[in-house]
């Protein structure tokens, strides 16, 4: 399963785009996006939001790709991880209910 930097990387690479190309387009040092790509670094959600444009993405996908990172590498090391992605599951079908019905 790719991380977000690889999923990046291999769409840029795929087009044909040099770092320092899509770095400038994205308004960011290259080092930086290089260290994205390496997952040394996690980009914001403002950053893929620019990604997805510049590498013709789909913004919801890459969006959903960065979201479960993060919750990934925030959860990974806990005994309990794949209960709390099942309670997240249910509050959040609980939260979008209550929030259409208010």
């Amino acid at each position: 399963m790719e991380t977000i930097g690889q999923i990046i990387r291999n769409k840029r690479e795929n087009l044909g785009l040099l770092l320092r190309q899509v770095s400038a387009y994205a308004d960011i040092d290259q080092a930086i996006l290089s260290k994205i790509e390496r997952n040394e670094r996690k980009p914001n959600r403002e950053l893929i939001i620019k990604l997805a444009e510049i590498l013709k993405f789909d913004k919801d996908e890459l969006l959903a790709q960065y979201m479960s990172d993060k919750i990934a590498y925030d959860i990974a090391d806990e005994d309990c991880a794949d209960r709390v992605l099942k309670l997240a599951e249910k509050k959040i079908k609980y939260l979008k209910t209550h929030s259409i019905n208010s």
